[in-house]
């Protein structure tokens, strides 16, 4: 497996900064962090015993990236993101995914790509059947953001093991409570797998979410109705999916865009030919080699 040295990595990006005068952003789990993105603040002037450390504290945090994956065995290290944008794009329901009414209603807009011009690709992980710690541990120890949608029928096997997720950081969003194909249900009935999810979330994890996902990415008019009534603000779909063994695009081109939102599942060997973190090593591996970043959906929205 190919590494990147520390040291080396870690030169460039200082040289690059103090040329262009500008400190590089934050890495993490999509927060701002304690430095400033790109452009946000020149560093011209300062102290050269600021610059020394300030270089030193790069290095230290591409080590600790570094090592974290040669630890669990990715190609690449993965990138740093960018800071979250200051003005939020426009999120706006993609062509050809409209309900009757849906502007005149203002229902939750539906999409699977955020408009961004950043080389970052969201993850985002469905229903809640695989606890796997060793999941929990890769994507705290890599520092990879991602955005969970539970179902209730599985989450209530370990409400913990979730609370362990959000107390990373993870934010814990909505997929219903028996994750029903919702068109072939009433109104009534939908409003209550949705608005009931909505109060499994905040009786157990303390808050409402913003953000629901409709099971198999399926919905109609009532759906969203009843998703605007439940408190959702959004409703995203995706644009790949990723696998153990392979991914499935939604366009024709078959590649990665910017802003582009991947789906996968909580899932392991009982269904898939690998793990979770085999899952995670695919998807960042490719997403890497690719030249993005992963993102936080939330710090987008």
């Amino acid at each position: 497996m190919r590494r990147t040295g520390a040291g080396t990595g870690v030169a460039v990006l200082a040289v690059a900064a103090l040329a262009s005068g500008c400190a590089p952003g934050a890495t993490g789990t999509g927060g701002t962090g304690s430095r400033p993105a790109p452009g946000q603040q020149p560093l011209q002037g300062q102290p050269a015993r600021a610059l020394h450390a300030y270089a030193a504290e790069l290095r230290a945090e591409y080590a600790a990236r570094a090592a974290a994956a040669a630890r669990w065995r990715l190609e690449k290290v993965p990138l740093a993101p960018p800071a979250p944008p200051a003005k939020k794009p426009a999120i706006t329901t993609r062509q050809g995914f409209e309900v009757d009414d849906h502007e005149e209603l203002d229902l939750p807009p539906v999409f699977t790509t955020v408009p961004t011009k950043d080389k970052v690709v969201f993850l985002t992980i469905d229903d809640g059947a695989e606890k796997d710690p060793a999941f929990l541990r890769m994507m705290s120890d890599l520092k990879i953001p991602y955005t969970a949608f539970l179902s209730d029928y599985l989450v209530k096997e370990d409400y913990g093991y979730f609370k362990k997720m959000q107390d990373a950081g993870v934010t814990l969003n909505n997929h219903t409570l028996n994750h029903p194909y919702l068109p072939a249900l009433s109104y009534g009935d939908q409003k209550r797998e949705i608005c009931g999810m909505q109060d499994v979330i905040e009786k157990h994890y303390g808050r409402r979410p913003a953000l629901f996902r409709p099971p198999f990415g399926n919905y109609d008019r009532d759906t969203l109705r009843a998703a605007k009534a439940c408190g959702v603000r959004y409703a995203p779909l995706w644009s790949e999916e990723v696998f153990v063994d392979h991914w499935d695009y939604r366009e024709w081109d078959r590649d990665l865009h910017p802003g582009d939102i991947v789906l996968t599942h909580f899932r392991g060997r009982a269904d898939w030919k690998g793990t979770m973190p085999d899952m995670i090593r695919r998807f960042l591996d490719l997403v890497t080699e690719k030249g993005y970043a992963v993102a936080r959906l939330e710090d987008y929205l």
